[in-house]
């Protein structure tokens, strides 16, 4: 912000001795524009010295993705977005066979187990069933009756999600990727953080008869935002951040009235 072009300085009218018509040496004065020296880059120092920048959804060091930032006005706007309880979306990759402290393939191993008998087909049966478990809380959580016309209102409108705190919840899973002994799975979920999804892999594991490791969690989507919509760090200048400013601001504008009216 302070290396783009400023405002010019204000000018004042000032009255100048010069050169009287005729010479002889007399002077004159004479009314001119000058600018104010007040307004002077090295009189006023940076013109930014501070800003206010919120961070959304956060990632954790073992994670990668979308990452929102809010800057000035947009740190409310990061609240208002917050209060939505928008779904996030992310790929997570599993390693079968092995089992470490913290869930992840970088912690300390604690065993090994075999996973040659777990197949695709096996894996997806788990998965419908943490689903199916998941919607059940989703609905409890949203506090509505599906018997209404609210409820059937709010389905249509892809709204119906818990409105206050709920545990973490799985509104979708599939497997996308599946090559013995690795895995990647799609998560769209609420109210998560990235070890809960790394501890689901393990729990997968187990549930197959194995063991299994996380070896990434990356979001893909946050609430309105998407990979499309990041800058990576290469462009991390005004021009760029100004442009995703304008970009992004319709569909926050729209999910804002659509879910908090």
């Amino acid at each position: 912000l302070n290396a783009a072009p400023g405002r010019p300085p204000r000018q004042r009218v000032r009255f100048l001795p010069a050169p009287a018509p005729g010479g002889g040496g007399a002077l004159e004065l004479v009314a001119a524009r000058v600018p104010v020296l007040a307004d002077h880059p090295l009189v006023l120092g940076p013109r930014f010295r501070k800003l206010k920048i919120g961070a959304g959804h956060r990632l954790d060091v073992k994670a990668s993705g979308v990452f929102v930032l809010g800057i000035g006005h947009g740190n409310k706007l990061l609240t208002d977005l917050y209060n939505c309880h928008l779904t996030k979306v992310y790929t997570v990759g599993g390693l079968f066979g092995k089992a470490t402290d913290d869930f992840s393939d970088t912690g300390n191993l604690i065993e090994k187990t075999t996973f040659d008998h777990i197949t695709r087909e096996k894996l997806e049966r788990i998965l419908a069933v943490i689903q199916g478990t998941n919607q059940k809380a989703l609905l409890m959580y949203s506090n509505i009756d599906m018997k209404t016309q609210e409820a059937y209102e709010l389905a249509v409108k892809g709204l119906i999600r818990p409105m206050g705190k709920s545990p973490p919840i799985i509104t979708a899973v599939r497997c996308i990727q599946f090559a013995l002994p690795e895995f990647q799975l799609e998560i769209h979920c609420l109210h998560e953080t990235q070890q809960y999804l790394r501890k689901l892999v393990h729990e997968i594991g187990l549930e197959l008869k194995s063991s299994a490791v996380c070896t990434q969690v990356r979001r893909i989507r946050d609430g309105v935002f998407t990979v499309d919509d990041a800058l990576p760090r290469t462009q991390w200048n005004l021009q760029s951040i100004q442009e995703a400013i304008r970009n992004c601001q319709l569909k926050v504008e729209t999910e804002l009235e659509k879910t908090l009216g």
